[in-house]
């Protein structure tokens, strides 16, 4: 086992390379810039990452200028500003080198972590993200814990009841959850538990008090746990019905088995035969699922949620220094995420092996 998980740490190198190889060439086809958006804010065309969404025509032909400033060198705005001024907004930015060589310093400081500094907020990128990384961990490991410990009893007993009234309503409900968006659910907590229209009982904004760090211990978590309830309600709501239904199909299969009917003639338990046998098979389907809902939990499925209730997090920063051309934050979050994603597929693979151990991966090609 030491040798197959020493295979896949040595093949994550050239995934991580490719993956930001991919995005660095993608970037550089690019409407716009970091230098464009300087000349833009000079010349009171720019607001900010939501400029992009009402700029109009301008902001197109703007970005049009933008794409083919990449390679002529000419910048839209630039007219009548000193040619040294432009060569030292280039030189800023690391624009004044070849794309080949900025790459390659790129992955050389990568490999250290050593991420720069943000374009336009002037701190270093892994401060920034140590800022905004506690309300990403939090809505997306409560979102996660919360949605298994959901999905997975509820499968389990919807197999158990195949067919029945209970699985038939369940999964009228767990569907009617899944269709939903989240951000409208986070929309309807608002309303009637936020101070909308009904109730106030959970603040609106904010993952702690402003006199947080004035609180007792005890106060201190119960003030936390008070400021997540609604974001992290609005995002479990449609995040279980997947693993909900997967857990359900996977232990209605194995159940049918012949292992199951032969386990049950020798005199064993409904419960021993269940989670004696059952589980352990059926379980890994569902442990397949883990990764991409534990990233996705990150940053895809909590961008809304984030902006709805006002949380400064990595999705947020992603999301607006993707518009705003902040790219040193663009691609430490890049690189960030695929690194956490590629060591969670690992250690799923190892839970595989945990969960079944006639799983062997040694013997089998990668």
């Amino acid at each position: 086992m030491l040798f197959y998980v020493a295979r896949r740490v040595l093949l994550m190198i050239p995934t991580l390379f490719g993956i930001l190889a991919l995005s660095f060439a993608i970037v550089q086809f690019a409407p716009g810039g970091p230098v464009e958006r300087v000349l833009a804010q000079m010349q009171g065309q720019d607001s900010g990452a939501t400029s992009r969404f009402g700029g109009g025509g301008s902001g197109l032909a703007n970005a049009q200028a933008g794409a083919a400033s990449q390679f002529s060198g000419k910048y839209r705005g630039a007219q009548g500003l000193d040619p040294k001024f432009i060569a030292e907004l280039e030189k800023q930015f690391g624009f004044d080198k070849p794309p080949l060589q900025r790459f390659w310093l790129m992955i050389s400081h990568y490999a250290v972590f050593d991420f720069g500094r943000s374009y336009f907020r002037d701190v270093p990128v892994l401060d920034l993200i140590k800022e905004k990384l506690p309300v990403s961990m939090s809505l997306g490991l409560w979102m996660t814990f919360l949605s298994y410990a959901i999905s997975i009893p509820l499968g389990i007993a919807k197999a158990r009841r195949e067919g029945e009234a209970f699985d038939t309503w369940t999964s009228a409900v767990v569907i009617v959850s899944y269709a939903i968006p989240s951000f409208l659910f986070a929309i309807l907590l608002i309303v009637l538990f936020a101070g909308g229209s009904f109730w106030q009982i959970f603040p609106l904004r904010g993952l702690t008090s402003d006199h947080f760090a004035q609180l007792a211990p005890f106060a201190r978590v119960k003030d936390y746990l008070w400021h997540i309830v609604l974001p992290v309600t609005a995002l479990t709501l449609g995040a279980f019905a997947t693993t909900t239904f997967l857990t359900r199909n996977a232990f209605i299969d194995e159940i049918r088995k012949q292992y199951v009917v032969t386990a049950r003639m020798k005199g064993l338990t409904e419960q021993r035969v269940l989670y004696g046998h059952v589980f352990r098979n059926a379980m890994l389907i569902v442990i397949a699922g883990f990764p991409g809902a534990f990233i996705s939990a990150f940053f895809t499925g909590a961008l809304l949620i984030e902006t709805i209730f006002s949380l400064d997090g990595l999705g947020l920063l992603s999301f607006e220094s993707t518009l705003n051309r902040d790219y040193p934050v663009v691609f430490a979050n890049l690189y960030i995420f695929a690194l956490l994603g590629l060591a969670i597929n690992l250690l799923s693979d190892l839970t595989y092996a945990w969960i079944d151990p006639r799983i062997d991966f040694e013997t089998r090609d990668l």
